[in-house]
């Protein structure tokens, strides 16, 4: 074995040693939730991290997303809900738009401009790169980035337009290193949008795998099933405290907050169904189907499912909702399949370390 470059990657593996002598700071929160039972606040955003939004398509993403910025823009509470906590230092905020128009982008600033009743946003800055390459919206995102040492909050509103496939593992790979990269050495937060898929609720593709599993907080914007005037924003995962559930519609062109909202909860009491679970008890159900075993046949992989399913939830799926389970993970990057009618196995970004 060649251990030439050894040396070099030692002194880097030394840099990013952690050790109990070392003092670190708690992440600085850039945005927060104030709760409506009580006068607490939880967390939605800190320095140095991403978030992601997702949701299918005229869900209102953009609009929610509108009224994030205006709180990290804004000293007061925006739909009586969402604070700001940006330091001064990091007061600029910047909004990257990869689908929409001029107008419609000009349409995002205008809403803000309201939302905060401020006539001069200096501190915003708006792109539309609807017109540029995957490739060059990524470089032309790092440029701006980098550029600006006075910002602190960063909103990519179409992040699957930064690559052109959102099945490619490399590049979704690539994104969340960059992701990841730009949060933590610019010190800023940012929320990315991704669509889910038309057919079902799931983040599209392995970029959304990717951006689920890196992500501090993950939410979802859905329209309400019995009023689609309603759209509900839900916490998907989170590493810290998860946000209530929040409603709002669009009166007069702004997101307004829906105060008096209560969640249709018709189907509560009925039995859990394996596609209702959080994508983080799927994540841990796979990984404990695998734990034991690398691949399996179909059949197998159906009974280790319902097994693995019955252990750690303490309920029973039937074999219809462990063959849905594998569509879904098929479709979702988190299962390979080598060659038709082969073993399943876990994609290389779930395998354990």
């Amino acid at each position: 074995m060649d251990t030439s470059g050894n040396k070099k990657y030692l002194q880097i593996a030394e840099k990013h040693r952690i050790t109990k002598d070392q003092e670190f700071n708690e992440p600085q929160v850039a945005l927060k939730q104030k709760s409506l039972k009580s006068d607490a606040y939880t967390t939605l955003g800190t320095l140095g991290n991403f978030s992601v939004v997702i949701g299918k398509a005229k869900s209102r993403k953009s609009f929610y997303v509108g009224a994030i910025a205006s709180a990290v823009l804004s000293n007061d509470l925006i739909l009586g809900k969402y604070e700001g906590l940006l330091p001064e230092e990091q007061s600029d905020v910047v909004y990257f738009d990869t689908e929409q128009g001029k107008y419609h982008v000009q349409l995002v600033q205008k809403r803000i401009g309201r939302l905060t009743q401020r006539e001069k946003l200096d501190d915003l800055y708006l792109y539309h790169l609807r017109a540029l390459k995957p490739d060059d919206r990524l470089k032309v995102i790092e440029a701006v980035i980098y550029a600006n040492a006075k910002i602190g909050f960063v909103i990519i509103d179409g992040i699957r337009d930064l690559v052109t496939s959102i099945n490619d593992e490399q590049q979704a790979t690539i994104i969340c290193n960059e992701l990841l990269k730009w949060s933590e050495e610019r010190n800023i937060h940012i929320i990315v949008v991704l669509h889910q898929n038309k057919g079902n609720a799931f983040a599209r593709g392995h970029l959304g795998t990717e951006l689920i599993n890196k992500a501090e907080l993950v939410l979802s914007v859905t329209k309400e099933n019995s009023n689609e005037e309603i759209s509900v924003v839900k916490p998907e995962y989170s590493r810290d405290i998860q946000p209530e559930s929040f409603a709002f519609t669009i009166i007069d062109g702004l997101p307004t907050a829906v105060d008096d909202f209560v969640e249709n909860t018709a189907n509560t009491h009925r039995q859990k169904k394996l596609k209702d679970l959080t994508d983080e008890d799927k994540l841990k159900l796979l990984k404990d189907v695998f734990s034991d075993d690398k691949g399996f046949m179909y059949g197998g992989l159906k009974n280790q499912i319902k097994s693995s399913y019955s252990r750690l939830f303490k309920e029973q799926v039937g074999d219809n909702q462990a063959k849905d389970f594998i569509t879904e993970c098929k479709s979702r990057n988190w299962l390979a399949q080598k060659k038709p009618k082969g073993k399943y196995t876990l994609t290389s970004s779930l395998e354990p370390p």
